[in-house]
């Protein structure tokens, strides 16, 4: 039997949550490689997400964040030059190396918010569905048959 690894798909998108799930349980599956930078994918509420992702050593104005067409891109840049002339490192395990993640978000769901906080990037999400393709609830007739109203035509 072939195996399927999904996680490609679960760990960059957003709001496909049970479909992703439901695959993910028949097939099974491991998270095998790590990416720069490592992040979390949260469900906060019935229709809200957050996307957090470690991005030590990068300022506010060292990340962007970009949704379009139902894509998230966050990109961080180091635009200041490193300030090593001054000191030897002897050790360097803290990355500040370009970064761009893309994240694949379901229909109706929005960027709220985005903010910086020890060293974690937090993006909020939520899912707004419109009115339109809400469910809605259809009355069922007692099994009477509508009148049918002809029309007289005048010669």
């Amino acid at each position: 039997m072939r195996s399927f690894d999904l996680t490609p798909f679960y760990r960059s998108t957003v709001g496909f949550d049970r479909l992703f799930s439901t695959l993910d349980s028949f097939v099974g599956g491991a998270d095998n490689g790590q990416t720069y930078p490592p992040y979390n994918i949260e469900k906060t509420g019935e229709n809200a997400y957050r996307v957090t992702l470690a991005v030590a050593g990068f300022g506010e104005d060292d990340l962007a964040i970009e949704a379009k067409e139902n894509t998230l891109t966050i990109k961080g840049e180091k635009k200041t030059a490193e300030k090593a002339d001054n000191a030897d490192v002897l050790y360097r395990g803290i990355a500040s190396r370009a970064f761009e993640r893309r994240f694949q978000l379901a229909d109706h769901v929005e960027v709220k918010g985005a903010s910086l906080e020890n060293g974690l990037l937090h993006v909020d999400l939520v899912r707004e569905i419109p009115e339109a393709a809400k469910p809605r609830t259809i009355k069922i007739a007692n099994g009477k048959v509508a009148k049918q109203v002809e029309a007289k035509v005048a010669a």
